[in-house]
């Protein structure tokens, strides 16, 4: 297995950071698998992935370079930059992936095939860097972008939530649930992956940990020996791309908005998850949850600077009977 090891000052500066490239090169995977986790994600595959296929298709090149870069158990390095940690824009980002050398990016994409030689396509080619962030720049224009207001408030009500995981039960809990095949292994130890790689020492670096929407596995990164970044799935219960529905029945009794905000509740969340996943002003859930508090309909906690909010057994009577509805 892959692990880390990290010394108590490492893990303890450790930061939260949103990436608009990790998003679009989330979105590049998901792009290239075909495949969608959710409903939401399977409404924007269709609004995208027709699109994605004929600019590929009338590119062989970089279509050999996608498919050579997403290898099966690794990933050409040069294509996921690590964050510095900084608040940067998408052009900021993507300058790191076409400023790679060509002889790097050559080399990253043989360790992402396993070593094996590199497509006759590919070989001696110099614009492999400016090819690659030319198709990232594509799907940040055409697929991210137009939603990244919205991904950006779901990622940051993630960040949340995490926090409070991390109030609650320590690094263990929060890194245990990050990421498939991640955990943290006591003795300073953090298993990255399932993969059988050699560990590294990386006490003294920096540390990042970076939400993406898609729901794949994620990767890692690292710029040695400064900084090192995780990137992982947000939580499922923001991912999707429209709020859950309620049934009608509960619209017709609470309003639909009021209704929204109980059937969204069977896990906790806090109002600023909320905010993000309904699209509404913070005042308007804010008020809501005041009257389904009132109602006895919800309840709250506080999970260290976090209020979470969840349906009490009244409430969940309520939207059961509107779902047997």
């Amino acid at each position: 297995m892959g692990w880390w090891q990290v010394n108590a000052d490492t893990l303890a500066g450790s930061r939260f950071v949103l990436s608009p490239l990790a998003e679009t090169f989330a979105g590049l995977k998901v792009l290239h698998a075909g495949t969608a986790a959710h409903p939401g994600e399977r409404s924007w595959l269709d609004a995208h992935l027709a699109d994605y296929r004929r600019r590929l298709a009338d590119d062989p090149v970089t279509a050999a370079l996608v498919r050579a870069g997403l290898g099966k158990e690794w990933i050409a390095d040069f294509l996921t930059p690590t964050p510095t940690g900084e608040p940067e824009d998408f052009d900021t980002e993507v300058a790191r992936v076409r400023d790679t050398s060509p002889e790097a990016a050559r080399a990253h994409l043989v360790v992402a095939l396993g070593g094996g030689p590199l497509p006759r396509i590919l070989q001696d080619r110099d614009d492999l860097p400016a090819r690659a962030a030319d198709l990232l720049q594509y799907v940040w224009a055409e697929a991210v972008r137009p939603y990244w207001p919205r991904r950006r408030r779901v990622l940051e009500a993630d960040v949340v939530a995490r926090t409070a995981q991390l109030s609650q039960g320590g690094w263990a809990a929060a890194l245990d649930a990050m990421r498939p095949g991640m955990r943290w292994l006591g003795e300073n130890r953090l298993q990255v992956n399932p993969h059988e790689y050699p560990p590294r020492e990386i006490s003294g670096a920096e540390l990042f940990f970076v939400p993406v929407t898609p729901q794949r596995r994620g990767w890692v990164s690292w710029e040695e020996p400064h900084r090192y970044a995780v990137v992982y799935p947000c939580s499922g219960a923001l991912a999707g791309a429209e709020p859950t529905a309620a049934p009608e029945s509960l619209n017709r009794l609470l309003g639909p908005a009021r209704a929204g905000v109980l059937a969204l509740l069977d896990s906790p969340l806090s109002t600023s998850q909320l905010v993000a996943v309904t699209g509404h002003a913070l005042g308007s859930v804010g008020r809501h949850l005041k009257v389904l508090l009132d109602a006895g309909l919800v309840q709250r906690r506080r999970a260290g600077r976090s209020v979470l909010y969840s349906r009490t057994p009244a409430g969940e009577v309520l939207v059961k009977a509107g779902l047997r509805g």
